[in-house]
């Protein structure tokens, strides 16, 4: 007979964990993009660090007498072992310096069990009778990429480490860090103006429909701010690192973004992609495109960015593709976004820093007669307009109108092809107004674009 095996785990690396954040509260926020609670394999050690979050969360120091405070309260202490437990949390760890190399370690055998258990649900597919054999590989499939998918966790990758692999499949690079108090500059004149650049702590909202260029704007913003002197992050859940360097590089660079991609370019146009990746490079522009994240793990990465690098503006593309904390139907969704708004609002004002969110909007702008966004247009939930400081919508009446219906409902006005109306609808600390842009779809961009009174 064989003696059954223990699943994998280290409960020293565990203890150490949770000790590491008792000894440095602030330990916590860079440990917590590594692992949660579920991952721990003892039950007592989970309780712990669930109540760290908690009191993480809410923006509360973390000790071991908050620590026992919080678990008494849900009724756990006596559970985990009383307050002799978390003194010995404390006592078996060396150093809380080496707080992430024992979150890995948790993290790994976290990763070992859940390939275990995913092992047997497929062997028990595999003893299934049925006559689907490819829906059987799919479902299999899907079971196995949940494990890989947990373990997509990538963190900020500076905009100049991705040029660094570019040029490498084709500068020397430095990387300075500008500090700047004021307002952010969003590099659209008319649009500055308008707001006074987007303060520290606020929330902007950027909705539209989709392709009609939410992450573009964000993303050009992002580099406007960064050649201002701000330094930018971008989590982006929807395209990975590569394409938004390459887009940024077509703007910069003035080349055909579909050429670009193809690598179909001249030799000038080569100089000038050269010239462009040298002073993007050099951008305080951080990206992390981990595609599954939650608000705990993002908020945990933008205080190390912040601690790291310092941090002025931070773009989330986009707020629908943040994972909430529940599963549900239609009613929990929306009560998650609710949580998800108020949460991103927290954190531009606990970060002190400039936040924009891209949005999607319902379908009731398609089905109204002129397509004007409006507020209530926001997707999921009315709070997302609650909670926004600005709220500016993408519209543009080319994308709606032909030129010969445009001659027939408008006459005498010229055709707007291209241009772009910014409707800032909400702006809780000064006026609002229409600004318009000129987008270049071939190079991925936003012009600024002088006000003409028959627009």
């Amino acid at each position: 007979m064989y003696a059954e095996k223990l699943l994998p785990h280290d409960l020293e690396a565990e203890e150490a964990v949770v000790g590491s954040v008792l000894i440095d509260g602030d330990c916590f926020s860079r440990v917590a993009p590594y692992i949660k609670a579920g991952d721990f394999y003892r039950e007592r050690n989970q309780l712990c660090f669930a109540a760290c979050e908690a009191l993480f969360q809410r923006d509360e120091a973390i000790d071991q007498v908050t620590l026992a405070r919080e678990l008494s309260r849900a009724s756990q202490l006596e559970t985990v072992g009383g307050m002799a437990y978390l003194s010995h949390l404390i006592s078996v760890t060396p150093t809380s310096a080496h707080s992430e190399h024992y979150a890995n370690v948790v993290a790994r055998t976290a990763t070992m069990r859940k390939l275990i258990d995913v092992a047997s649900r497929i062997s028990a597919m595999g003893y299934e009778d049925t006559g689907d054999v490819d829906a059987t590989l799919r479902q299999a499939e899907d079971v196995l990429f949940t494990v890989r998918g947990a373990d997509t966790r990538r963190g900020f990758v500076p905009l100049r480490q991705i040029y660094d692999q570019y040029l490498e499949d084709r500068a020397a690079i430095i990387d300075p860090i500008g500090e700047n108090t004021g307002p952010v500059m969003l590099g659209y004149t008319d649009l500055d103006e308008l707001l006074g650049g987007l303060q520290r702590s606020d929330l902007m909202i950027v909705g539209a429909r989709p392709s009609l260029g939410k992450s573009t704007l964000a993303l050009n913003i992002c580099v406007n701010a960064a050649k201002n002197g701000s330094t930018t992050g971008v989590f982006s859940l929807e395209m990975s690192r590569e394409q938004l360097a390459l887009r940024i590089l077509s703007s910069e660079a003035e080349i055909d973004s579909h050429r670009l991609r193809l690598g179909l370019y001249t030799e000038a146009e080569e100089q000038r992609l050269i010239d462009a990746i040298g002073q993007l490079s050099d951008l305080p522009v951080y990206i992390d495109d981990t595609p599954f994240q939650g608000m705990i793990e993002m908020r945990s990465k933008a205080r190390r960015l912040m601690l790291e690098h310092g941090l002025d503006l931070l773009v989330v593309d986009y707020l629908q593709l943040i994972e909430g904390r529940g599963r549900g139907g239609n009613e929990n969704r929306v009560q998650e976004i609710s949580e998800i708004s108020r949460s991103l609002k927290g954190m531009a004002r606990d970060l002190n820093i400039a936040l924009i969110t891209c949005s999607q909007l319902s379908r009731g702008v398609e089905q109204r007669t002129g397509h004007r966004p409006m507020l209530s247009d926001l997707r999921d939930s009315g709070s997302i307009e609650q909670d926004a400081d600005v709220v500016m919508f993408i519209h543009r009446d080319d994308l709606y109108y032909t030129e010969e219906e445009w001659d027939q409902q408008f006459p005498g006005r010229p055709y707007p092809r291209n241009i772009t109306d910014l409707i800032v609808a909400k702006h809780r600390n000064g006026p609002t107004g229409t600004v318009q842009l000129l987008f270049r779809d071939n190079l991925v961009r936003f012009d600024s674009l002088s006000r003409v009174d028959n627009f």
